[in-house]
């Protein structure tokens, strides 16, 4: 990666950035990202939370439910109330999952994989060359090399 990738909510009180790529992208179709999106999708791109700086304003936690049960807290604009990403706390707070669309540079970011697509809406095409999975899978299937070692060090760093 050699540009800076930059990313802030709608009415610009909070900008931040990525010091580096992501490691995997999901296109979320599960019914939980469709009602919290209220789209068809959520896109996802899965980053160390160390990687990502915030460089104006303070984002607002918010805990909200998930399909797993487990919760996940969600960090948004206090003004405008654009979600910028999120922790899941099956991946602990060491993990962050920024919303593509509040990325300045969204179009570079093309999902990796579809992910909980035996309940994306039945109008939605998905490409032939991107994985797509009926619920959720192993990285270590789908995942490059260099953001399984990424990984592995994050995880070795938790413990």
């Amino acid at each position: 990666m050699s540009d800076v990738i930059q990313g802030a909510c709608s009415c610009g009180n909070i900008r931040y950035q990525l010091n580096q790529a992501p490691l995997f992208i999901h296109c979320c179709h599960c019914t939980w990202c469709q009602r919290e999106s209220g789209s068809a999708f959520a896109i996802n791109a899965l980053i160390e939370t160390a990687s990502v700086e915030l460089l104006e304003g303070e984002p607002e936690a918010l805990v909200v439910p998930s399909n797993s049960g487990k919760g996940q807290k969600i960090l948004r604009c206090q003004h405008c109330n654009v979600t910028l990403w999120s922790h899941y706390v099956g991946a602990g707070e060491s993990l962050s999952f920024i919303r593509v669309g509040s990325l300045l540079q969204a179009p570079l970011f093309a999902p990796d994989i579809h992910i909980f697509t035996e309940s994306k809406l039945p109008w939605v095409v998905l490409p032939e060359n991107i994985p797509a999975v009926a619920q959720y899978y192993r990285a270590s299937q789908f995942w490059p090399a260099a953001s399984l070692e990424r990984r592995a060090k994050l995880q070795a760093d938790a413990t």
